[in-house]
C-alpha cells in the first residue's frame, strides 16, 4: 500500500530512525557526539546532503543506467557533500573545525546512499522530498540526543549555541562518556530504551 507524502515524513522521525531503528549512520553518531552542538550540526550537513541527493537522483531516476547507478549516485552526493563542506567554512568555521574528516565521508555515509538507492531511485519527487527530510531530522535528533546525554553526563555541560553550565560546581563528570567507548554505551543504552519504548 502507497504512503502517503505525510507517512513518507514522520516515518523518519520513529519508525525507522537512522540511528536506532535502521541502525544505520553509526560512524557519525559514534564520533562526533561528544557535544550537542557537534551531533545537531552533523545531522543538518547530513539532512542537506540527503534531502538534495534525494531530490536529483528521484529527477534523473529514469536516465541513469541501472549498471552505473551506484556510482552516479556517489557523484550526485559527493556534489552536494563539497557545497556543504563550502558553506560550514565560510559560516561556520568552527563547528566545520569540530567535524573535521566527518563532513567528506557523508559521501559514504549509508544513510544517505542507502536512501538514494532504496527509495528514491524508485519514487517521484515528492515522497522522494518528504522521505529524505524525514530520515535527514530523524538522523539529526537522534544525534543530537547522544551528544546531549554524552556531554550531560560527561562533563555537566549543553552547548547549544554556547556552553551552559547544568549542574553546580560539586558535579564530578564522568569524563568516560566523552571519551570514544562511551559512544558505544550510550548508543547502547539509547537502542535499549527506543526498543523498550518500542514494544509498548
Amino acid at each position: 500500500m502507497a504512503k502517503s507524502i505525510s507517512q513518507e515524513f514522520v516515518k523518519g522521525l520513529w519508525d525507522e530512525i537512522p540511528p536506532f531503528r535502521l541502525v544505520l549512520g553509526l560512524c557519525p553518531a559514534l564520533a562526533v557526539t561528544t557535544t550537542m552542538k557537534n551531533g545537531v550540526g552533523m545531522g543538518l550537513a547530513t539532512t542537506f546532503v540527503l534531502v538534495c541527493s534525494n531530490l536529483l537522483v528521484s529527477l534523473m531516476r529514469n536516465i541513469i543506467p541501472s549498471k552505473v547507478r551506484i556510482a552516479c549516485f556517489i557523484i550526485i552526493i559527493a556534489t552536494f557533500v563539497i557545497v556543504t563542506e563550502l558553506v560550514m567554512q565560510a559560516y561556520a568555521y568552527t563547528l566545520f573545525q569540530n567535524l573535521g574528516i566527518f563532513i567528506p565521508l557523508i559521501v559514504v555515509n549509508c544513510v544517505v546512499l542507502g536512501r538514494s538507492e532504496a527509495f528514491a531511485s524508485k519514487n517521484s519527487v515528492l515522497p522522494s522530498l518528504a522521505d529524505g527530510m524525514g530520515i535527514g531530522l530523524g538522523f539529526t535528533i537522534a544525534l543530537g540526543l547522544l551528544g546531549a546525554v554524552r556531554e550531560l553526563i560527561g562533563n555537566g555541560t549543553i552547548t547549544v549555541i554556547n556552553e551552559i553550565q547544568v549542574f553546580g560546581p560539586s558535579f564530578e563528570p564522568f569524563e568516560f562518556m566523552v571519551a570514544p567507548p562511551g559512544a558505544f554505551v550510550a548508543l547502547g543504552l539509547m537502542l535499549c530504551i527506543m526498543n523498550i519504548i518500542g514494544k509498548k
